[in-house]
């Protein structure tokens, strides 16, 4: 359990940083401020024609007798919403992660610097960085996509489906945040997509210490915004973590960058 009280501790952490760095903390809103508004321009716009959408899919039940036709289609309803949701929450830090990768990249480096030491480069381009997190965003979407479809067709199940099935959902989009976040200052470790896996798999509960409290906090409106800086913050010094910078720093002096370069197999 010491693993998930330091995950919630990295994101406390990370939001601490940030209030600390007002600079950087306004600096950090920005993409999400402008992810922000085409998801709320697109879910108004989803919420609106929530009816015609569940009449268009449930063309069966248009000679139902009342009260059963509403009831149905009323149950429809909110899990569609619930799932439109479910879907924003998710995919919105990718989003604004590839929206604000120059920005977030320079954030986390920042985090890197004031830990003392050397400050990890991929030696990658901008626009290799770019493809690779529109490759892995593209990747992502279509994992959550496929978790949606499952965990909508769960809500169907009468007693587990309200209480045990929103529950899971919760632990994975926790997950996925944490995986997301975590992909900028590992990228500039040089680990990419299915090695970050392996890492974050490995230490479970501390990734979803960190993400499950802020994919709760994301479901109030605005707060992303807020929180975003101090995410990606808290993500950086969780990263250390896995990467055993924390660990190995102190006693023995090492930069930023020897524990990631030992970790990828680099002499």
């Amino acid at each position: 359990m010491r693993d998930l009280v330091n995950g919630f501790g990295y994101l406390m952490k990370g939001q601490r940083w940030a209030a600390r760095h007002g600079r950087w903390w306004g600096f950090g809103m920005i993409p999400a401020l402008i992810t922000l508004v085409g998801y709320a321009a697109a879910l108004v716009a989803l919420f609106f024609w929530t009816d015609d959408v569940i009449a268009w899919a449930t063309p069966f039940a248009d000679d139902w007798s009342s009260p059963w036709l509403g009831i149905f289609r009323g149950a429809l309803t909110i899990l569609f919403a619930a799932g439109c949701l479910f879907l924003a929450v998710l995919t919105f830090t990718a989003v604004t992660l590839l929206v604000g990768q120059p920005f977030y990249e320079s954030l986390s480096e920042q985090v890197d610097r004031s830990e003392g030491g050397a400050v990890p480069d991929s030696g990658l381009s901008i626009r290799a960085e770019l493809w690779i997190g529109l490759r892995e965003a593209i990747a992502l979407l279509l994992r959550v996509t496929l978790w949606s479809v499952l965990f909508f067709a769960l809500g169907f199940i009468p007693a587990v489906g309200q209480t045990m099935i929103p529950a899971l959902a919760f632990c994975v989009t926790g997950f996925f945040l944490t995986e997301e976040l975590t992909s900028i200052a590992l990228l500039r470790r040089g680990i990419l997509l299915k090695e970050r896996r392996r890492m974050l798999h490995s230490r479970r509960l501390l990734a979803l210490g960190f993400g499950v409290p802020l994919s709760l906090l994301f479901l109030v409106p605005l707060v992303a915004v807020f929180l975003m800086p101090g995410a990606v913050a808290g993500a950086t010094l969780l990263v250390r973590d896995l990467t055993g910078e924390n660990e190995d720093a102190a006693p023995q002096g090492e930069t930023a960058a020897g524990p990631a370069g030992a970790f990828n197999g680099a002499p």
